[in-house]
């Protein structure tokens, strides 16, 4: 009876442990599906992640990487250009120098050889101490060239404004002109200075004689007449 009694308590415990298990597992089952709602499996496949990152990318305005090709080219052109630039200042310099040395050899060549003049030149004007002479006349293109020389053998040095430079023709017309090479100041007993005073033909027609006329500035004490200059073709 004793071994009886004590089977069927062991079979009570035992029913009494498994259920109280049972609900235990049950409720900790409810509770973790409801702390895991709305979490969702990460996507393992790599063209998804590849897809998303690609979009992301796009969105939020990635900086892309350039290749190593073309980094070497961008590098190679700013190289040339620098270096192109480098011998353009310096082919600048060289030809200043050159064209520098050829005028000088010029205005030596100039002083050496005495100057072939047309018969009938120079003509020349003098006042106070300064000449102006015209040596030659030619024409070249569409206007007519009137070679200048001035010299001032005064005292003072004297300064000129070519812009009040008279040029007439020989029924008193004035007539448009151009200087190129004429000093702006003459120093005072400095050597000859030339230059050209241009004047376009179309205003020559029937045109046989110009004259000059040139005061200094801005005392005008002094007044240079070159007349009658022949200028007939």
């Amino acid at each position: 009876m004793k071994i009886n009694s004590t089977v069927i308590l062991t079979l009570v415990l035992l029913f009494l442990m498994l259920g109280a298990g049972s609900v235990s597992a049950f409720l900790g089952f409810n509770l973790g599906s409801s702390a895991l709602t709305g979490v969702t499996t990460p996507d393992g496949r790599p063209t998804s992640k590849f897809t998303s990152n690609k979009s992301s990318n796009a969105q939020s305005g990635a900086v892309t990487l350039l290749k190593e090709e073309e980094i070497l080219k961008i590098v190679k052109a700013r190289i040339e250009g620098k270096t192109k630039a480098a011998k353009s200042d310096k082919q600048e310099e060289e030809e200043e120098g050159i064209t520098f040395k050829k005028q000088k050899q010029e205005s030596k060549s100039e002083e050496a050889v005495p100057e072939k003049l047309q018969p009938g030149f120079p003509i020349t004007a003098e006042s106070e101490g300064v000449t102006m002479a015209v040596q030659s006349v030619r024409y070249s293109g569409g206007d007519l060239l009137l070679r200048v020389k001035m010299q001032n053998k005064g005292t003072d040095s004297v300064r000129f404004l070519y812009s009040f430079l008279d040029v007439t023709d020989d029924k008193g017309r004035t007539l448009s002109a151009s200087t190129e090479g004429l000093p702006a100041e003459l120093p005072a007993n400095g050597p000859a200075f030339s230059g050209t005073v241009s004047i376009p033909i179309a205003l020559l027609d029937d045109v046989k004689q110009v004259s000059l006329a040139l005061t200094d500035y801005p005392n005008q004490e002094l007044k240079l007449e070159v007349a009658n200059i022949p200028v007939d073709r």
